[in-house]
């Protein structure tokens, strides 16, 4: 596991400028104004850290100890209150109602269990605390897109660290007990997890 762990840390890293091409128009736009105690779950290479706000108490909870080399590099030089955990998203470790934000950038889709680890999210946050959201989802049922992430979701799943191409993450986010839920759909054209979803769980 660790030799996967230390090359799939090396890809994503290899990958973070096409994924900025990709995601950073809406990063900027959803934390834009983040402030207080942020945790961001899965946070990989840091790879979002260039689009948080200074002054932030910022928590990274990374499981692959390979990819913490990568967050320190980024947290250089950084007006940022900064640590860097290997707790898993869905046992986090922290207090209740203690954190402001939650960060998941395709995240939720690996996770063992969406429901249980939303359920941990919701309950570090404070009441009004938010959870912000990129991930890819499921496609629409009955279409040839749907077939493509069904079928290839064994080989997909053991080289993308777990990843499920066919998770339906808005509707779990919908059932996971946040008080609001506004999330919006747009497509990256890549195969087999081109549907995404942006935006905000609020407690």
């Amino acid at each position: 596991m660790s030799l996967y762990q230390r090359f799939f840390a090396h890809t994503l890293a290899w990958g973070d400028d096409a994924q900025d091409r990709l995601y950073g128009d809406h990063k900027r736009r959803l934390f834009a104004g983040l402030e207080g105690t942020v945790v961001e779950i899965g946070p990989g290479t840091g790879v979002n850290l260039p689009h948080l706000p200074d002054g932030l108490r910022w928590i990274g909870l990374e499981p692959n100890p390979h990819m913490h080399g990568y967050i320190r590099e980024r947290l250089d030089g950084r007006a940022l209150d900064a640590e860097i955990r290997t707790a898993p998203a869905q046992k986090t470790g922290l207090p209740d109602e203690s954190v402001d934000a939650v960060v998941s950038t395709l995240v939720l889709c690996s996770v063992p269990d969406v429901r249980d680890t939303l359920a941990e999210l919701r309950r570090v946050l404070r009441p009004g605390g938010r959870l912000l959201f990129i991930e890819h989802v499921a496609a629409e049922r009955h279409t040839p897109l749907c077939w493509f992430q069904h079928g290839i979701r064994p080989v997909w799943r053991a080289v993308a660290d777990g990843c499920r191409p066919d998770r339906d993450t808005g509707a779990q986010l919908r059932r996971a007990g946040f008080s609001t839920v506004e999330m919006e759909r747009f497509d990256i054209g890549v195969p087999p997890v081109s549907p995404h979803i942006v935006g905000t769980a609020t407690k």
